[in-house]
């Protein structure tokens, strides 16, 4: 489940839940990030910077030609599997890297999940290096790049 709040075009608050998994992730713009992991504690999340291999989220019924090109630019990667929005929720907690969607989504499928990892300190920009903007009159997003900090496009 996904719930933003969209202000001027920037996601500034975002609830991502993963019932499955019994996880939870919120953040608010300027209040940090947050996680409610399967036993029911609760911490604070923030990006990391890698550490040796960069760790890629990726998923396998997405990676296309482009992805993998993307994903090659790095001298050393690991590929880590998560669904959805909670790509950019393992980037939020430190657990990843960076996301690379060369493919098509929907405003309503990253607003949230974007809003936690900002508030986590990381971004999403396209790939001109833009941030990420919503509340457009087509809701389909350009590609994009989501990262901690540290990526400045390659």
């Amino acid at each position: 489940m996904n719930i933003a709040l969209i202000e001027d075009g920037v996601p500034v608050l975002g609830v991502v839940t993963a019932p499955a998994l019994n996880e939870a992730y919120w953040g608010a713009k300027g209040e940090g990030a947050y996680k409610r992991d399967s036993a029911g504690g609760i911490q604070a999340i923030t990006v990391a910077e890698p550490k040796g291999a960069v760790r890629v989220v990726a998923s396998k019924s997405h990676l296309n030609d482009d992805t993998r090109a993307f994903i090659e630019n790095f001298e050393s990667h690991e590929l880590v599997q998560a669904g959805s929005s909670l790509k950019f929720c393992r980037i939020a907690e430190g657990s990843a890297d960076v996301y690379p969607r060369l493919g098509p989504t929907c405003e309503w499928d990253t607003g949230a999940a974007h809003a936690v990892l900002t508030a986590a300190g990381g971004k999403v920009e396209t790939l001109d290096g833009e941030p990420l903007k919503y509340g457009k009159e087509d809701v389909l997003n350009p590609y994009f790049v989501a990262s901690g900090n540290w990526y400045h496009g390659r």
